[in-house]
């Protein structure tokens, strides 16, 4: 896909002890993604802590992706939030940064009627001409997105693509050939079958670590090789087991990137603690980016 690419990772966001962005490790890390194959850069998303993330500070991460990048992959900003107007503002800045896109995910805590989310995303989607992922999480958002929800936002065209972690794949389908819209798998877990099924990429938490086997992945499903693809995700599961089964993905993807000589640090703004349940700090101090 132009608009986002088909292997995307999901981004962790390098810190430094003390909690303040680190940016000789983002330049490291995005180099590393480069290197092993992604085409697509998700940052701020959920796995680059973007909770804790101050509005400067997204913006100024997708500037300096954006640069080091210098076209070689998609950028794609994470700007969702559960206050529509913030998410706005983000949207806006990751723009006026050099982003290519936007992951808006459903907006969480809240938990709006469906109407209240299509107004959410359309405000959003209307806020920028760049193209706009959804990013349809209701084990954190508390609310999914129906698919009469995904019908009518498919119909905004800047509304392009889902990152779906929801795990139904029958809906992922049945969404897929009503509306065109392109399906990227959020679940490290399933991304075989979610390739198998015609969704157009991933966004790999995994990734961070093991870019080129999600690269080879979607090029076996891509031809038709399903015993190179299944041999390529049984090599994988160890990894998805460790990363995404024993704690949160973001403290195991800084670990596994550390023990690679990728970052220096496995610092994690709280609530997170590295791996480990070692406090990094005990407030975080955000960085002036």
């Amino acid at each position: 896909m132009t608009d986002f690419g088909a292997n995307l990772v999901a981004m962790v966001t390098p810190m430094e002890p003390g909690g303040a962005l680190s940016e000789p490790g983002l330049a490291s890390l995005v180099d590393h993604l480069l290197a092993t194959g992604c085409d697509g850069l998700v940052v701020g998303g959920t796995t680059g802590e973007s909770p804790t993330l101050t509005e400067p500070e997204a913006a100024g991460l997708v500037r300096n992706v954006a640069a080091r990048t210098g076209g070689r992959a998609r950028v794609i900003a994470g700007v969702g939030t559960y206050d529509t107007a913030a998410s706005v503002r983000r949207a806006r800045d990751a723009e006026a940064a050099g982003a290519d896109g936007l992951l808006l995910v459903c907006p969480y805590y809240s938990r709006p009627t469906q109407a209240g989310v299509v107004a959410h995303c359309l405000a959003v989607a209307g806020a920028t001409d760049l193209p706009v992922m959804l990013y349809d999480v209701p084990a954190r958002a508390g609310i999914a997105m129906t698919p009469s929800t995904l019908a009518e936002l498919a119909a905004h065209p800047r509304i392009r693509a889902v990152k779906d972690a929801k795990g139904d794949l029958f809906e992922a389908t049945t969404v897929m050939a009503a509306t065109g819209l392109a399906y990227y798998c959020g679940i490290d877990e399933l991304n075989l079958p979610y390739l198998a099924c015609g969704a157009a990429g991933v966004v790999s938490v995994v990734g961070n670590v093991v870019a080129d086997r999600t690269a080879a992945l979607i090029a076996a499903v891509g031809r038709g090789d399903l015993e190179s693809a299944r041999a390529i995700n049984r090599s994988l599961i160890p990894l998805v087991e460790a990363i995404m089964r024993a704690g949160p993905g973001t403290t195991a993807a800084k670990a596994a990137l550390v023990e690679l000589g990728v970052i220096p640090h496995a610092a994690v703004r709280l609530p997170l603690v590295e791996a480990g349940g070692r406090p990094t700090h005990a407030t975080p101090k955000p960085s002036n980016q």
